[in-house]
């Protein structure tokens, strides 16, 4: 804590507001809990402070300091320059939620680019402001489907293989609500054909992941077909870079799209803030969570951009808004938008296909050692689970001493999958390092 203020500034706010002592100030909370011993170490200089928390800072490990082959939701990637010296512009970097929105043109341009990016990568009609994080999007869906149905469907299918914490999330969110959340029981190995004959007239929406939490591949048109036959509505959560090179969930004919912005260009931060993607069909919008920009044209002629949707509670009243938590995380969803500008669509396929083929090396080179082999053989994307002869846990600690960071450890979210890691490998990990994680893996096969 720095204090800035000297004795005498506290005497005359004192002396302003009436008051004799600082402690006057507290009479209201009860004597016992006024001024608890808080056992503070002795002051410091900001000289001292500063070189105390670098020392703290030096504890941690980060990507930059290890050969990251960790992923399982959040992912190292490559990041231009460009897009941080854009968002530490003065105008973006301390803008705030525009409440008189129309004369935010700079933010609502911004937002509106954003948006148009989402829909073309997703093959969508609309997108929002964003959200939190994938886990927030994927829960934020249920509320759209709950919502077009007027409550009348109760039963949300989830498929095993969304990521757990979007699971997790979505169970929170819908405590003590009517909602049946089913699914979840099936077999992880199963594909999505497994999900069809669950969905009924009751059905209000599907959600499935893609790729898969496992890195897993599939094509998802007949279970929308399934489930539009039955009346359905199906969410697709997706990771963004992999629609670089893969079909579109507008392809399949999704309803929804959720998913985690941070693989477009967003550091991982030791877990956040990330950017929760939402895109849906221009029927469900007036249902759609956050807010959305719109182009229009001035009483001058001009291009001009207006806050075309907000249903969230802090503009409408309570009871009809979709959300009541929702956010627009307008900083880091500007870094994605000038990512993607930056990228292009051509350059976005090519990191796209660079990830893929990388994981391809890797996988194959991995089950060539004795005791590793692939567990599933569905076609994947950047991310494949590898079966090991010794524990995950004691596998990534021998990792980490030769300055590997190591794969997720699926039997934490699975325990029918223990001893098996789920690797992810990027256009940031060269040939060289594959090698070396390799070589590494093949010591504790020959162990």
């Amino acid at each position: 804590m720095y204090l800035p203020h000297t004795d005498a500034e506290r005497k005359a706010m004192l002396a302003t507001i009436g008051a004799e002592r600082l402690e006057d100030l507290f009479q209201d909370v009860p004597a016992k809990y006024r001024f608890p011993e808080l056992n503070l170490p002795q002051a410091l200089t900001e000289m001292e402070a500063m070189g105390e928390l670098q020392d703290l800072a030096w504890a941690n490990e980060s990507t930059h300091d290890l050969i990251c082959f960790l992923g399982a939701g959040a992912y190292n990637h490559y990041i231009p320059a460009a897009v941080d010296a854009i968002l530490r512009r003065g105008e973006f970097l301390t803008a705030y939620t525009p409440y008189q929105p129309e004369i935010s043109q700079g933010t609502l341009r911004a937002i509106f680019d954003y948006q148009s990016l989402i829909t073309s990568l997703t093959g969508m009609d609309v997108s929002n402001a964003s959200h939190y994080d994938g886990a927030t999007a994927a829960a934020e869906a249920i509320s759209l489907a709950y919502a077009n149905f007027r409550g009348k469907r109760t039963k949300v299918i989830l498929s095993p293989n969304l990521h757990p914490h979007y699971r997790q999330t979505i169970h929170t969110y819908n405590h003590g609500s009517p909602l049946e959340i089913t699914g979840e029981q099936l077999d992880i190995s199963a594909g999505p054909e497994a999900l069809i004959p669950m969905i009924d007239e009751n059905t209000a929406l599907v959600i499935v992941q893609y790729p898969d939490f496992f890195g897993r591949i599939y094509d998802y048109t007949a279970l929308v077909e399934a489930a539009h036959a039955m009346g359905a509505l199906v969410s697709i959560a997706v990771n963004p870079l992999a629609l670089g090179m893969l079909k579109t969930p507008g392809e399949f004919g999704a309803d929804i799209v959720t998913g985690e912005g941070q693989p477009l260009g967003i550091p991982l931060s030791f877990g956040g803030p990330y950017l929760g993607i939402f895109a849906t069909r221009l029927e469900y919008v007036r249902k759609m969570a956050g807010r959305l920009v719109g182009e229009t044209v001035d009483n001058r002629g001009q291009r001009a951009y207006v806050l075309t949707l907000t249903a969230r509670e802090q503009h409408i009243r309570r009871e009809k808004a979709t959300s009541n938590i929702c956010t627009n995380q307008g900083l880091i969803a500007l870094a994605s938008a000038v990512y993607l500008s930056l990228l292009g669509k051509y350059g976005l396929r090519q990191v796209s296909e660079i990830c893929y083929h990388k994981a391809h090396y890797a996988a194959q080179q991995i089950t060539k050692l004795k005791g590793f082999e692939l567990w599933n053989q569905a076609p994947f994307y950047h991310e494949f689970v590898v079966r090991c002869p010794e524990t995950v846990k004691d596998i990534n600690a021998y990792l980490l001493e030769y300055g590997i960071l190591g794969g997720y450890d699926l039997g934490q979210a699975y325990p029918q999958l223990e001893n098996h890691m789920l690797l992810t490998v990027t256009e940031m990990n060269s040939r060289e390092e594959i090698d070396l994680l390799v070589e590494t893996l093949a010591e504790v096969s020959n162990a």
